[in-house]
């Protein structure tokens, strides 16, 4: 029996030797982790892309005799642990403002955001006068100030009776745009009309208008 078997194995072994088995491609155990999701970016991070664009737009040089462009610097904070509807309420507060104003009135605002958004001005400020060519600082107001939501990490509270709450820990991030010069008088509302103005406006938009298929 023994003889059988060695008999057996050698003719096997020849026959391996004269038609190999093909290599097989190595098997490897992936990982069912994956990060995809941390490789795209997020919107609030696609907006500040775009939106400190504006900070290197080269502009033209501008003739003799013509009125000088203001200045302006564009910065943002991310990542702040407020909510973005709440945020709001303290990003309006200083739209339109000169920025001494907008500092002095965010000392005296007791929301969790007024601090932030006082930090993101001053740092817009010390920017506008080392890299924009800003020569007072103080010759600063705030052209745009706004919040746009940013990350949300939902989580879970339990409580008696086995009882589950769903939380949201919400981010935001913060947007501000300072102009060289004074602010202007009427940032939102333009004030009442006296009627020789409305006169104007009605002749103005009477006078753009077109008559469809005429010359």
């Amino acid at each position: 029996m023994f003889h059988m078997k060695t008999a057996l194995s050698k003719v096997l072994c020849q026959q391996l030797n004269k038609n190999p088995l093909p290599l097989l491609p190595a098997v490897t155990n992936k990982s069912s982790f994956h990060t995809t999701g941390s490789n795209h970016k997020t919107e609030a991070e696609k907006v500040s892309e775009k939106f400190m664009r504006h900070n290197d737009v080269v502009f033209p040089p501008q003739q003799e005799g013509e009125e000088k462009r203001p200045a302006f610097v564009c910065h943002f904070k991310d990542k702040i642990k407020y909510s973005p509807e709440k945020m709001w309420y303290v990003a309006c507060l200083v739209r339109g403002m000169s920025i001494d104003q907008a500092l002095i009135q965010l000392g005296y605002v007791g929301k969790k955001g007024a601090p932030f958004i006082r930090d993101t001005i001053l740092e817009a400020q010390e920017l506008a006068v080392k890299e924009h060519n800003v020569e007072f600082k103080s010759n600063l107001w705030i052209a745009e100030s706004f919040a746009h939501k940013d990350l949300v990490i939902r989580g879970l509270r339990r409580h008696a009776r086995h009882r589950m709450y769903k939380l949201d820990y919400k981010y935001c991030t913060y947007f501000v745009r300072l102009e060289e010069g004074k602010p202007p008088k009427n940032y939102y509302y333009a004030g009442l009309q006296t009627a020789p103005e409305k006169l104007e406006e009605w002749l103005t938009t009477v006078r753009r208008r077109k008559i469809s298929s005429s010359l």
